[in-house]
């Protein structure tokens, strides 16, 4: 398949890329709303998940996605007869084949697919207008075009939680509103109606509602999940369309678009001046950083960890953060995420999972808080104002700190003979979190490395603020708490035969295992290990868990090694994080390789090359994103989500750490 990896041009693929069905059926596009929503499917416009749609948006009591729109059926009606032109499976066979007519496809400025139907040219161009929930569909005649052509379309209607599949149910409300130049149905009270629109004045509405039965989710089918749903198709919708006017097709949430073509231009031209700037993967990887930024209805702005199944996760937020925002130049939008954030704080924790409201969060996750300090200290360098670290977020960071070391936070979190101890034999503390029916996969309860390493950071850094604030008492205290828990750290982790950390020590016991977690505890400003200690960790992990696509979550000479991460739920459970390749680590790796060599020339140039040889991937299963995890064997195939915060972030993150050790002006 066509890869343009050494391109500035977003990707493009041609129409022998697009013959390959089972190639091209595996390459997503993402558009996103900037609130919570997005469209997504395949370049061949066939969706193989129940994730993708046209509209998949926030909705209901708990603000859960929603599939709304997943398609549209679409013929181009010419003199020469009625000709399909988009793409399903179905049990058995592939209908109609749209693929088939599909001469070119291209990221830029948005998803744009191109077909040869009949001897005309056809292009359907798809995106989301920020700051609503709403997608704008355009059908257009390249060239010359024949007289007489009509665009008839079909749109197919989910309307149920992301997660969830739909049955043919003859029991939803199946009246259709009439709109000047649109229709708006809403087939259960409880969720929002869906408002279509167009921007054809003499549209016609012909055909009853009808149920698509028994569409094939071949992804969702591979992953160990049910595959098979029904869609509800209100009405089939006759549009003209001439060459040199365009139809735009518009779905929105209750309120219907005004003036879609409008919309749509207005789009499309920031989305041209933005691809117009991209020169280099890293500009690429610069301009699908927004994709992950949002607000809530709420209003509050935050981080989506990943597509198409993550929502706003505390600890994927905040280790994503400095590279979405700060390695962009985005000091501002990093505060106010971290404001944001502050709210939420409930004794010491931060939530794992978040909902509308702190009441409805999941406040399981030991890290989320420890992650949320250091991504203040990362604002706070990058010029954050002082006072309002002062102010805002030091209060925030003294009860993290003073709920952790009284045992008051709950998790099992509290300090042992100076170290910080979190977690249960059912509950896994640290973001390697996979259990199965048997417990957690990778127990980690007890004193975490990476943890420690960030509770030594967090001591460190409110002694330097208490000291600002003028509060030499509680500076002293907490440098005390530091230095005691650095002599402990070191006592307990570091294995001075072997040359690395230990992953973890409980009841006495120390784990050997060699993980990517002592490179977090390596890779932070104020580490407690010396700078010897910090090149040994490097150098066990170039050694051991370094792959072209990320570190490995266990070193291969471990006999709890797992190599492919593929099969069912409890397959890839078993795989996640006992050998299983995570891109983000490459940004902390890049981080203790530089405090630890400082800027050695042959190093950064090593370093840069990790991400350099990762742009492939920019063209890969999910067009200018970083697929979420790799195997840790070759040839190391993509798997998760197609579109992950913590690997754009951290790509970004390193670029900037790497620029500042070679004295790069930004």
């Amino acid at each position: 398949m066509t890869r343009t990896s050494t391109s500035p041009v977003l990707s493009r693929l041609t129409a022998t890329d697009l013959r390959d069905f089972d190639a091209a059926s595996a390459k997503e596009w993402l558009e996103t709303d900037g609130c919570g929503g997005y469209a997504a499917s395949t370049v061949l416009a066939c969706p193989t998940r129940r994730y993708h749609g046209w509209l998949v948006a926030p909705a209901g009591a708990q603000g859960k996605r929603h599939v709304f729109l997943t398609r549209c059926d679409e013929w181009l009606v010419t003199a020469g007869g009625e000709h399909p032109f988009s793409c399903a499976i179905w049990p058995g066979v592939v209908a109609p084949r749209g693929d088939r007519l599909q001469v070119g496809f291209a990221m830029a400025p948005h998803p744009t697919f191109t077909y040869e139907v009949d001897g005309l040219t056809l292009r359907r161009e798809i995106l989301m207008s920020r700051g609503q929930h709403a997608v704008l569909v355009r059908y257009s005649l390249v060239g010359g075009g024949a007289a007489g052509v009509e665009l008839w379309l079909r749109p197919l209607l989910a309307v149920r939680e992301a997660d969830a599949l739909t049955l043919a149910n003859p029991d939803l409300d199946a009246r259709l509103e009439r709109l000047t130049d649109g229709v708006r149905c809403r087939p259960y009270a409880e969720l929002p109606a869906v408002a279509m629109t167009w921007s054809a004045g003499s549209a016609e509405l012909d055909g009853p509602a009808a149920w698509y039965r028994e569409a094939r989710y071949p992804a969702d089918a591979a992953r160990g999940y049910d595959g098979s749903e029904d869609n509800w198709s209100p009405c089939r919708v006759r549009l003209p369309l001439r060459a040199g006017a365009p139809v735009v097709f518009a779905a929105a949430l209750d309120r219907p678009l005004e003036d879609p073509a409008g919309v749509f231009a207005a789009e499309e031209g920031r989305r041209r001046t933005a691809a117009a700037s991209v020169r280099s993967a890293r500009d690429r990887v610069a301009l699908s950083a927004d994709a992950f930024l949002y607000r809530t209805s709420a209003g509050r702005p935050t981080v989506c960890a990943g597509y198409p199944w993550f929502t706003e996760w505390g600890r994927d937020t905040f280790i994503a953060l400095p590279g979405l925002t700060l390695a962009r130049g985005q000091v501002e939008a990093c505060g106010e995420v971290l404001s944001g954030a502050v709210p939420f704080l409930r004794r010491g924790l931060l939530p794992n999972i978040y909902g509308p409201t702190p009441e409805q969060s999941a406040y399981n996750s030991v890290d989320a808080s420890l992650w949320f300090a250091r991504a203040v200290w990362a604002w706070a360098d990058a010029g954050g104002p002082r006072a309002r670290l002062l102010q805002e977020f030091a209060p925030a960071l003294t009860e993290i700190a003073e709920c952790y070391a009284d045992g008051s936070a709950g998790l099992g979190i509290g300090l042992a003979d100076g170290l910080l101890r979190a977690g249960g034999p059912d509950l896994n503390p640290t973001w390697m979190d996979a259990r199965t029916p048997d417990g957690p996969v990778t127990p980690r309860d007890g004193c975490a490395v990476e943890l420690n390493a960030l509770w030594y950071q967090l001591l460190v850094n409110l002694a330097d603020v208490c000291l600002a604030k003028k509060d030499k008492a509680a500076a002293k205290r907490y440098a005390d708490m530091a230095k005691k828990h650095q002599r402990a750290f070191l006592a307990a982790f570091w294995l001075e035969k072997e040359g690395y950390l230990a992953d973890r020590v409980h009841d006495g016991v120390v784990d050997k295992s060699v993980r990517p977690n002592m490179v977090l505890a390596a890779a932070l400003r104020d580490s407690p290990l010396a700078n010897a200690q910090r090149r040994a960790v490097v150098t066990k992990a170039r050694a051991e868990l370094l792959t072209p696509r990320g570190l490995r979550t266990l070193s291969p000479q471990d006999h709890a090694y797992v190599g492919r991460y593929a099969g069912g739920p409890l397959e890839r459970d078993a795989a996640y994080h006992q050998g299983t390749a995570w891109p983000w680590l490459l940004g902390f790796y890049v981080e203790a390789s530089l405090r630890a060599h400082g800027d050695n020339r042959q190093v950064c140039v090593e370093l840069r090359e990790l991400w350099r040889a990762f742009a492939p991937e920019l063209d890969g299963s999910g067009l200018e994103h970083v697929s979420e995890v790799f195997d840790g064997d070759l040839p190391q195939r993509p798997g998760g989500t197609f579109a992950q915060a913590w690997n754009t972030g951290e790509w970004l993150r390193s670029w900037r750490l790497l620029d500042e050790a070679e004295g790069v002006r930004a």
